[in-house]
């Protein structure tokens, strides 16, 4: 049987596979088993459900939240995946967007950094080095161009950070560069940050740091992508996501 999903969804929809059954998560549902929040449109030329958001936990996670828009009158198919760990933990979140607009595919790519890494050059070197070669490799895929981040978005995430507008064909191939990501992401999990790439680093400042750094990744004055939403789904369902992507485990 052929796969009727689009690039994007299959990308997004494989990865979060491999990350729920890697991890053993478990999904948090709605009323009437369905996802945590459905999204519906306040676009006037359509109707209904155009998206949900979903809502994972489960050791050694906070939660994983997803976010699917497909609204065929305007051309968007857009999948987001955030996995959050611990706000005591020096491990990096995960993340991947995976987007056709038009006729134009696109997506993010980020171990997001729990340390300023201008400031910890042995967590730098131990959890982000690594990542150096899939980064070259998946930037250098022929058919993929820089997408248009401020200083500001670049400066929130990591310098490992892929964030590209890519041709169908280049698309097609990135998600070896993923996996990538996500292999070096569950061996950090699973072996944890070292004592000595977190000297001086205390679980309060941890807190601290993550909690202003996804208020800040999560915040529509710096990413212009939630005022575009805002008139799709309404400023209600806005709000919850971002109330629930910010959200802190204490």
């Amino acid at each position: 049987m052929s796969d009727k999903r689009s690039l994007p969804e299959k990308l997004f929809s494989d990865t979060l596979h491999s990350v729920v059954t890697e991890l053993g998560l478990t999904e948090c549902k709605s009323e009437g088993d369905r996802p945590w929040m459905p999204l519906l449109s306040q676009l006037p030329m359509v109707q209904g459900e155009v998206g949900n958001v979903r809502l994972f936990t489960g050791s050694p996670l906070f939660r994983v939240v997803t976010c699917s828009l497909a609204v065929e009158p305007i051309q968007l198919d857009s999948h987001m995946l955030f996995a959050f760990t611990p706000g005591d933990s020096a491990v990096p979140h995960f993340t991947l967007d995976s987007v056709k607009a038009g006729e134009h595919f696109a997506f993010h790519l980020d171990l997001i950094p729990r340390l300023d890494l201008g400031s910890n050059l042995a967590y730098m070197d131990e959890v982000f080095a690594p990542l150096t070669d899939a980064f070259e490799t998946g930037g250098a895929i022929d058919g993929l161009s820089v997408a248009h981040l401020s200083p500001r978005q670049n400066a929130i995430m990591s310098p490992w950070m892929l964030a590209k507008r890519a041709t169908e064909e280049a698309f097609s191939g990135i998600e070896s560069t993923v996996q990538a990501y996500m292999k070096h992401w569950f061996n950090v999990l699973n072996k944890g940050v070292s004592e000595s790439a977190c000297a001086g680093i205390n679980t309060a400042q941890l807190r601290a740091r993550n909690l202003a750094n996804k208020q800040i990744i999560f915040n529509p004055d710096v990413d212009p992508v939630w005022e575009r939403i805002t008139s799709m789904i309404g400023e209600d369902a806005v709000a919850a996501q971002r109330a629930l992507l910010i959200g802190e485990d204490e």
